[in-house]
């Protein structure tokens, strides 16, 4: 598939599946509030999978794919901070309850593994038939650092997205209802809960970031395995990061900037990559000294408060 053994793909998807079937079936069976120790036991638990996937890549395919997966999922891992922001905002915009917000992300989570794997192959069709794409690419990484230099430019309003408006043209919408169920009957027709209107924001959401997130694994390299499963397996763990640092990534006052700086490195180095090759091993030394600057400034440069007089 794609250049790639089939394999391969078969020993991927059952650690997907399984992994996600223990996620929901097993940990997640019933619905309740997650705690930070519960949250911070299972991102642990993602990136160790995680990590044991990567050593299995580096021995079965070489060295450089290893280096590769491991680069791919550290920028995929760094730009899907930003997508706990907008959690967030989707939540607090359709007053999810806490016990309800990881089904949510769970149905988000399964969807954006099919959307990114569209994008991923389209993607790398588009760079080895049109080469030219490749600066195309580039141009939207270098564009995306501007945006992130300036918070002003962020959608604020995933509940006004317009996914989001088409699916309230098409369906009623059943406001303020407790429900945990996506649909429910409202004067004997089907009506659309804050649950499904949310997932529909969180999957909008997730189309805007992965036209910036898969160009930058693109520019890492070109092998479709290594660019989709990086990609997964920084999502699958994207559910469990997100109860865990929703109340302290917000602290991070250079998050954004470190991004931009992290979006910029990749534009550029897609762009001038016929000129000026950079190796796995470097890149993956830049994009590490880039956000650990960032978080180091982050702690030891807090924001100032204003006072009132």
């Amino acid at each position: 598939m794609l250049g790639t053994p089939l394999h391969f793909w078969l020993i991927f998807l059952i650690t997907i599946v399984v992994a996600l079937a223990l996620d929901l079936g097993v940990f997640h069976r019933k619905s309740h509030t997650i705690q930070l120790k519960e949250a911070l036991l299972e991102s642990l638990a993602w990136i160790v999978v995680s990590l044991l996937f990567n050593v299995w890549v580096y021995f079965s395919q070489g060295p450089q794919a290893g280096l590769e997966f491991l680069t791919g999922y550290l920028v995929e891992k760094s730009l899907s901070l930003d997508n706990i922001f907008i959690f967030l905002i989707i939540f607090k915009s359709f007053r999810i309850p806490d016990k309800s917000q990881h089904k949510i992300l769970f149905y988000g989570v399964v969807g954006a593994l099919v959307m990114r794997a569209l994008f991923v192959v389209a993607g790398v069709e588009l760079l080895q038939y049109f080469h030219s794409v490749i600066y195309l690419f580039g141009a939207i990484l270098l564009i995306t650092g501007l945006r992130m230099l300036f918070p002003g430019s962020k959608e604020k309003r995933p509940d006004q997205n317009w996914l989001v408006r088409t699916v309230k043209r098409f369906l009623p919408f059943a406001d303020n209802v407790e429900s945990e169920t996506f649909f429910v009957k409202q004067g004997g027709k089907l009506a659309a809960t804050p649950l499904l209107m949310a997932l529909v924001a969180v999957e909008a959401m997730d189309i805007i970031f992965a036209i910036d997130s898969v160009p930058a694994v693109l520019a890492i390299t070109r092998n479709t395995f290594i660019v989709y499963s990086s990609n997964a397996f920084a999502i699958l763990g994207l559910r469990a990061l997100y109860f865990a640092l929703a109340g302290i990534l917000p602290r991070f006052r250079f998050l954004h900037q470190g991004l931009a700086t992290l979006l910029f490195f990749i534009g550029s180095k897609m762009i001038l990559s016929d000129w000026i090759h950079i190796t796995a091993p470097m890149s993956l030394a830049v994009i590490g000294t880039i956000l650990a600057i960032t978080i180091a400034a982050s702690l030891l440069i807090p924001e100032k408060k204003s006072h009132a007089a």
